[in-house]
């Protein structure tokens, strides 16, 4: 909360609360309360407290809060300082899981071949493809980046694409979705490659305006605000509705302990009727689950689009690389019925094999991708970096970019079970203005909405991806430029910090810098 008291932070909490019942309340909105995915042991009113004192804000921002160092709680790992900083297991897996977590990784790296082949368990890429691994998106498990000049690929981005439909079956009960369904021609997605015989769907074309933004005391900075074509179409025109939306792969750390924060915790933050008068409206993302068949909270994805780490990675398996797995089983991945020579070429599947990758394989990419370790915080004991910190606070970030949160207790992952974490985020979806939108909805997500990113190792970005690439579509080149396209709900604490002293924005920048 932007510049609050105690009494007006309590007052404000009580407000959330009797919002968060409203929306418990709500029948479109009871299944997904259930953590379908996690076998979850209930925590007691004593644990309650614990962890409202731990996550509290604090009252004094001259030293650091306890065990803030630790990103992941236990899992937390060594800062290195080279490109693997975000390849290293979870720093709290037991040794025997190091081997599962060891296949897992050489599964996201595997580079997968066209079929017929005699590689049998490696065929079955595309037709139509974005890569032909996971690795050649998250690129050392990091951040994806825009083309670097006209004659570069857009390996580690591509345009979404959808057009208006009409709520289904099981969505209906979905309040407020906002359905859509793939572009009869081109799919959920446009891929830019495609095999030998096949034309790829799309050239990206990506182009750039300058925008001016004058800050305090005389300094200003430079925008780039991109406009994005989907030039050189293999098969005919786009749908006259056609919903385009940029999307730059995400980095991986910290995946299993996000999808282990409790869903009630993630409401108690929301305020979609704005009852505290913040400016701040955060809501759920509700999304149908195909792994469990119900609606369910959505957490990840640019729009929180997928409720679990499996599903995210079966989906991008599909769409990414045209691999079928038990959960999205088409063997020609994205390609639609009006790609007759694609569904029709020869797949993975055949013979011996009912999918391209079967479930023990996908088990293992989920276990890589849920326990990449989160790098330790440094510099927390900066003066500058404690004072970001509190103009971080002050300026009413957090209002979004919740800071800590405590994961729940469970059964079966010690490694996730009951961890303090900072990962800085709420996982709600905000309306960031339309300097941001994409116009683009995605289940209950609008065209000016996005999930609060985590910021959990933000500042090792260049070490790890070799750039500054921040947004959904990597269009800022800075922290600064990412935070001066903040519009929306984020529209006041932007605008703070355009007007705040140049030694207050420099100690913000030199916050994020140490996360």
């Amino acid at each position: 909360m932007r510049n609050l008291t105690r009494r007006q932070w309590t007052k404000a909490s009580n407000l959330i609360a009797a919002s968060v019942a409203a929306l418990v309340a709500t029948p479109s909105l009871s299944a997904e309360l259930q953590d379908l995915h996690l076998k979850v042991i209930p925590r007691t009113d004593a644990e309650r407290a614990r962890i409202a004192a731990v996550i509290a804000v604090p009252d004094d921002f001259r030293q650091p809060q306890k065990f803030e160092e630790l990103s992941a709680g236990a899992a937390t790992v060594r800062a290195r300082n080279n490109a693997d900083a975000f390849s290293q297991p979870s720093g709290n897996l037991e040794f025997e899981q190091e081997l599962d977590f060891k296949v897992g990784n050489g599964l996201f790296k595997k580079i997968w071949v066209s079929s017929p082949s005699s590689t049998l368990a490696s065929d079955g890429l595309g037709p139509l493809y974005n890569a032909r691994s996971c690795q050649r998106c998250h690129i050392k498990d990091g951040r994806g980046h825009t083309p670097n000049g006209p004659d570069d690929n857009a390996i580690s981005m591509f345009l979404r694409v959808s057009i208006p439909g009409n709520v289904g079956d099981g969505y209906a009960e979905i309040e407020d979705y906002l359905a859509t369904r793939p572009d009869p021609n081109y799919g959920g997605q446009m891929q830019d490659f495609a095999l030998a015989g096949h034309p790829a769907e799309y050239r990206l074309n990506l182009t750039y305006e300058d925008v001016p933004v004058a800050l305090s005391e005389g300094e200003t900075a430079s925008l780039r605000r991109p406009t994005y074509r989907a030039a050189d179409l293999g098969y005919g025109p786009l749908h006259p509705q056609a919903m385009l939306s940029p999307r730059v792969a995400p980095q991986m750390i910290g995946l299993g302990l996000l999808e282990a924060i409790p869903v009630e915790d993630l409401l108690s933050k929301a305020d979609p009727d704005d009852l505290d008068g913040d400016g701040v409206s955060g809501r759920p993302n509700i999304v149908w689950s195909v792994e469990f068949g119900e609606p369910m909270m959505g957490r990840f994805g640019h729009k929180a689009g997928m409720p679990t780490v499996m599903e995210q990675s079966a989906a991008a398996f599909a769409g990414d690389i045209g691999i079928s797995s038990p959960l999205y089983p088409d063997p020609q991945g994205d390609c639609t019925q009006a790609q007759i020579n694609c569904v029709k070429a020869p797949h993975g599947d055949q013979d011996v094999r009912v999918f391209e990758i079967d479930q023990i394989g996908m088990d293992l990419v989920a276990f890589y991708s849920r326990n990449l370790g989160v790098p330790e915080r440094r510099d927390v004991d900066d003066p500058e970096v404690l004072r970001g910190k509190e103009v971080f606070q002050t300026t009413g970030c957090t209002s979004c970019h919740t800071p800590a949160h405590v994961t729940h207790r469970l059964k079966d992952q010690p490694e996730h079970s009951f961890q303090l974490i900072w990962p800085y985020t709420d996982l709600l979806l905000h309306d960031m203005g339309e300097g941001l939108a994409d116009n683009r909805p995605e289940a209950r997500a609008t065209g000016r909405e996005w999930r609060t990113a985590p910021l959990w190792g933000i500042g090792m970005t260049e070490r790890v991806s070799g750039h500054t690439q921040f947004l959904h579509d990597g269009r800022a080149r800075c922290l600064l430029e990412a935070i001066l396209w903040h519009g929306g709900e984020a529209q006041s604490a932007r605008d703070t910090v355009v007007s705040m002293p140049k030694a207050d924005r420099d100690a913000l920048i030199r916050f994020l810098e140490s996360l």
